[in-house]
């Protein structure tokens, strides 16, 4: 996959995307500066119409798919959740009929979203790896179109949450460094993509659960590794083995990548909950985990962040918030 877009392509995703999401919010928060030392800007993707950044991607992966395939009689695909709020949304428009692949013990309000968006749920096996495999299997036997969780069309509806974050900050005063949450990649990879389109510096960091460290294990390693899985907060970075496009991505774009363990994660969940009054999901508060793990080395430097999502069921919300 090649980072490279161009304008064509870039302005023809804006159109796509901005016709379903307006472009979301990004702050400089007083509370988080004064707790953490430095400027935090939080990119909040929280506030789309699905919850998450994901659905952006949706949007363009489906306009190019009725393009390429105008006979297509249905989709598949695997989730944890956003991916598949993403496949719903970009279905429904298309009237496509959908059906998603969920592990057993997936995220309840996440697994309610997505039925409400008309899509065929379906639970099978114990981990995202499993339920991947088993979507792959139903595209086969049922002639379906397989929806990955990595592809260029969805790197490059993605990439337009990034483009609106750098395109914010004019004259060189981007943040020194960027903190992207990795589940399979589009995230980081849409960052790296935006950051060349318009020119900017900042050093851009990925961010992988500590209980989920494939890619942090394959970026050392310059190659995939599969690593085992164990995040009971993080589910959107629930990746067992590295996507090996977005890992070339990775290598050739990333300044580091650090792990947050589960209790970092959760304490962000609440410093962003006190300090910006805006609800965050595991993956979704892992960037700033990251910022709070490193805030020594921050100091006297702008950091940006992307709260990527908000759909956690309110049952973990409150234990989080409990401190249980």
């Amino acid at each position: 996959m090649t980072l490279t877009f161009t304008s064509e392509e870039v302005q023809s995703a804006r159109s796509i995307v901005h016709a379903t999401v307006p472009p979301t919010p990004q702050y400089a928060w007083p509370l988080l500066r004064e707790r953490l030392g430095f400027t935090v800007w939080v990119k909040h993707e929280n506030h789309t119409p699905a919850g998450a950044f994901k659905v952006r991607g949706g949007l363009t992966y489906f306009d190019a798919l009725v393009r390429n395939e105008p006979g297509i009689a249905g989709v598949v695909s695997a989730t944890r959740g956003n991916h598949g709020q993403s496949v719903g949304w970009a279905a429904r428009r298309y009237g496509i009929p959908a059906t998603v692949v969920v592990p057993f013990g997936n995220s309840v309000e996440k697994n309610a979203a997505m039925r409400a968006l008309g899509v065929t749920l379906l639970e099978h096996g114990d981990e995202f790896q499993a339920a991947r495999e088993h979507a792959i299997a139903l595209a086969a036997e049922r002639g379906l179109h397989m929806v990955p969780s990595y592809h260029r069309e969805l790197v490059r509806g993605v990439m337009t949450y990034w483009l609106e974050f750098f395109e914010n900050f004019a004259h060189g005063e981007e943040p020194d460094v960027v903190y992207i949450p990795i589940g399979l990649g589009s995230g980081f990879c849409a960052a790296a993509a935006a950051r060349a389109f318009v020119g900017a510096r900042s050093k851009l960091v990925g961010v992988v659960s500590a209980h989920a460290t494939s890619f942090l294990d394959s970026f050392r390693a310059g190659h995939v590794v599969a690593s085992p899985v164990s995040t009971q907060l993080a589910d959107g970075m629930a990746c067992r083995i590295a996507e090996d496009e977005a890992l070339q991505v990775v290598l050739r774009e990333a300044d580091d990548i650090v792990a947050v363990t589960d209790d970092e994660v959760a304490e962000a969940m609440r410093v962003l909950f006190a300090d910006t009054h805006n609800v965050a999901e595991g993956a979704g508060a892992a960037a700033l985990a990251a910022a709070m793990q490193q805030r020594e080395r921050l100091r006297g430097q702008s950091v940006g962040v992307a709260l990527t999502g908000g759909n956690v069921d309110s049952e973990v919300f409150s234990r989080v918030l409990a401190r249980q």
